[in-house]
């Protein structure tokens, strides 16, 4: 099972003012996903948005393996990302990943410490720095990012995103809008493309409606498809 299979919807937004005058944050909120490789069904992902206990937010995505050779290995993984927001755009705080297979346990620890600029990473045994950028985010609240950027009109995105061993710029833009039919409904949708990377992927937003995508394409990494099930909030 891919590590990325949501993440690879890394768009988001710049500058942070840009979101902040037109944008809000989001409430709380649970979205399911279904996810097939190949057009064959392999598994389910869920992602949550909750605020934290100390003013900051957590965003939380469990993926398990439900078919094929994911199901077989027991494959899952789960990302907690904790964040605050300056204005209304996600900055990182700290990521915890853990990949669990048959025989095999992987982790990965962020953490960003804002007062010295400075980004820790913990994969496995090893250990790594770099300089923290003001409003960076980790991969997994990219999605989140891009969602109040559609809302803010933008049609061209980059962030800075930290990464295992440096903090990358990443941009993308708006190539038209489509209608989409995924197991949650069908929706006008903008497609969005990554500019500056060529392993390729393509996702569908609703701006105004759900700060998440709809659909999810990742031709990278195994012809990878997530689509929206149900999305809910308390």
């Amino acid at each position: 099972m891919s590590t990325r299979i949501l993440l690879a919807a890394a768009l988001a937004l710049s500058p942070l003012a840009g979101i902040a005058a037109t944008a809000s944050a989001p409430r709380p909120f649970t979205a399911r996903y279904q996810v097939s490789q190949d057009g064959q069904p392999m598994g389910e992902a869920t992602v949550t948005l909750r605020p934290g206990p100390d003013g900051s937010w957590i965003l939380r995505k469990d993926t398990k393996g439900t078919a094929g050779l994911a199901a077989l290995l027991g494959a899952s993984t789960r990302e907690t990302s904790r964040f605050r927001w300056q204005g209304t755009v996600p900055e990182a705080l700290s990521y915890d990943y853990r990949l669990v297979t048959a025989g095999r346990d992987k982790q990965r620890h962020l953490q960003v410490d804002w007062p010295k600029r400075q980004v820790s990473v913990q994969d496995g045994k090893h250990a790594s720095g770099y300089p923290a950028q003001p409003g960076m985010v980790e991969r997994n609240t990219l999605p989140l990012a891009v969602g109040l950027a559609l809302d803010a009109g933008r049609q061209r995105l980059s962030l800075p995103v930290g990464v295992r061993q440096t903090v990358e710029t990443e941009t993308f833009r708006v190539a038209g809008t489509e209608t989409v039919k995924v197991p949650a409904g069908s929706f006008r949708a903008e497609r969005i493309e990554r500019s500056d990377d060529a392993r390729g992927f393509s996702a569908w937003y609703v701006p105004g409606r759900y700060p998440l995508p709809v659909k999810l394409a990742q031709r990278d990494g195994g012809n990878l498809v997530l689509e929206l099930v149900t999305y809910s909030q308390p």
